[in-house]
Formats: C-alpha cells, structure tokens, sequence
C-alpha cells in the first residue's frame, strides 16, 4: 500500500512538473521563425532608425530575421494595440517610448492600458533632443527665440512628432517655463516633420539628435540648445536650454515591451540578447554616431523606469491642457 502511494506521488510530481519542463523547452527553442518589432512611427525618423540598428544586431544574435514593421498613426496607439492584441510568445515586440505611455492620458477611452498590457523587456537607447529652427528666424540663441516669440505672440509654429509625443511634451514644457506663446502644428512621425521645418513651413521644433544633427552639421536647420541637463559632446558650442532657462530638461527614450503574459523565460532571453547587442562596439559607434546613448537594464529596471517616466510627463499633459487632435 506504502509502495503504491509513493509511486502516485512520483507520478503526480512529474506531471506538475511537465509545465515548467515545457515552458523550458520553449524557450530554449525560441526563436523557430522570425521576429516583428512594430513601430509606432514612419520610417525616416528618429524611432526607425534606432529599430533598424537593434533590430539587426539582434537578428544576429537570435539566429532569426527581426522585422521592422512601422505602424504610424495616433500617437503610436496603433501600433501598441498591434502588440497588445499578439499571441504573448514572443514572436512580435512593441518598439516605445515616453509618447506611447502618454497616450493613457490623452485617450482615456483606449480599449488598452500599455503599463498593464505590455510586458516590459529591455531598455534600447536615451535619446538626446535639441530645439532646431529654420535659418530664416531671426534668432540665434534661446533668449533670442523667447523674445521674438514674445514680439510676435501667436505667429511661431512649433512642429513635434505629433500630439502627446515627447517632441510635443518637451515643447509645452519650454512654453510653460519660458512663458511664450507658440502654435503647435503636429505631424505623424519626426521626418515629415523635418521635411516641413527644412522646407521653412514651420518655424522651430524639439526634436531627436538622430534626425536632426545631420541637417544641423550641413546648416539647412540651426540649434539653438540642447534639451537635456547638460551640452551634448556631438555639439560643444550649443548650450544647453537649462542655461537661459533653468532647470529646464527634457528628453526621450526607447524601449522594447511584450504583449503581457509572455514567458519569463523568453523575456530573459531577449533582454539577455538586446543588452548584450547594446554593449558590442560597433553597435555602440552606429548608436553613438546619431546622437544616442545605449539603456542598460534589466526588465524589472525598466518598468520602474516607465513608470517613473508616466508620472513626470501625465503632468506636463495636464498641466498644459494637451487634448487629442
């Protein structure tokens, strides 16, 4: 009788353990197939081209094509429902950053909540912003731009990303801070929005280095300061906005996140993978060469990160009045 029930609870132990021998086995198989990285923006930009370089780096590293899908449109909402609505197995990843978990603010009625629906990964990069303007202005410095803008209240256009992006965001908090007037004139996505500024349609914007700092080294756009806390190396001689108007800082971010309930075993590998693409050298230089600085973190790390990053930038929206288009 004794013999007969330890050898029911031999049985019972190994079926409860064949889960987790399964979910082992998975992901010491992952990936079988190519990888989609959906992003929220249209190629060109500053958000293409950082995918694109992970994006490589990583198809090397997992042995399996990842696929830069751009999605734009609505603030990147429709790429983050993309990912929300994917089978949670790793085969399709969400590129984000500060703009996507704005979106909750902005549209309340989203049939989504990305801090709860997506499952944080990996940091990728920070990305540097700098405020760049057509030659044609009369301005050449931040003191410049606020008097004039003063001078003309309501006749600067001020171009971003799109609404509630963090192109968007850093220039409400340059309004707020310098107490000017600016209009706002969004765009889907940060190279047509170059496009239109180089073309002089619009006046100033805040924009990502990557995209900007090639027309800022040929003079079709000029800086007038860097966004962050401090001057960036890549442009010694712009001072930084916090040095006209201080405490003024803002920046952006990206990330890669997972439709939530991926597994934690092939959450692991991808940030083991994405992290150890970041520190190679080449991938560093290429990242480095447009203006960006590679995020090192675990996935615990980086969903505090985006949390903390929510809280600051809710209350730019609400504090500026930001509504959807």
């Amino acid at each position: 009788m004794a013999i007969h029930r330890r050898r029911l609870l031999s049985l019972a132990g190994c079926v409860l353990g064949l889960p987790a021998i399964a979910r082992r086995a998975w992901a010491q198989a992952y990936p079988a197939r190519p990888v989609r990285m959906i992003v929220g923006f249209p190629p060109g930009g500053g958000a293409d081209t950082v995918a694109r370089i992970v994006g490589a780096s990583l198809s090397e590293r997992l042995g399996q094509q990842v696929i830069i899908e751009n999605r734009p449109g609505a603030g990147s909402n429709i790429a983050s429902q993309a990912v929300v609505n994917s089978p949670p197995d790793g085969y399709t990843l969400l590129y984000y950053g500060a703009s996507a978990i704005v979106n909750k603010i902005l549209f309340p009625s989203l049939p989504f909540d990305l801090e709860q629906d997506i499952a944080p990964v990996s940091g990728l990069v920070d990305f540097p912003m700098v405020m760049v303007m057509h030659p044609s202005v009369p301005a050449t410095t931040v003191a410049d731009i606020i008097a004039h803008s003063k001078a003309n209240s309501g006749k600067i256009s001020m171009a971003s990303f799109g609404t509630g992006t963090a192109s968007h965001l850093a220039g409400e908090l340059f309004k707020m801070m310098a107490g000017v007037e600016m209009v706002h004139v969004p765009y889907r996505g940060g190279a047509p929005m170059i496009t239109d500024l180089i073309g002089g349609q619009v006046h100033v914007a805040f924009d990502v280095m990557v995209t900007s700092l090639p027309h800022i080294r040929t003079g079709a756009l000029r800086a007038l300061g860097v966004a962050g806390a401090k001057r960036f190396y890549l442009l010694p001689n712009v001072p930084s906005i916090g040095e006209t108007v201080p405490g003024y800082e803002a920046g952006t971010w990206a990330g890669v996140g997972a439709p939530r309930g991926t597994p934690a075993d092939i959450i692991a590998r991808l940030n083991h993978e994405v992290n150890a693409g970041l520190t190679d050298p080449i991938v560093k230089a290429r990242l480095a060469d447009v203006g960006t600085a590679p995020m090192i973190v675990t996935p615990e790390q980086f969903g505090a990160y985006v949390a903390s990053e929510s809280v600051k930038w809710s209350k730019v929206v609400k504090l500026a009045g930001i509504k959807p288009d």
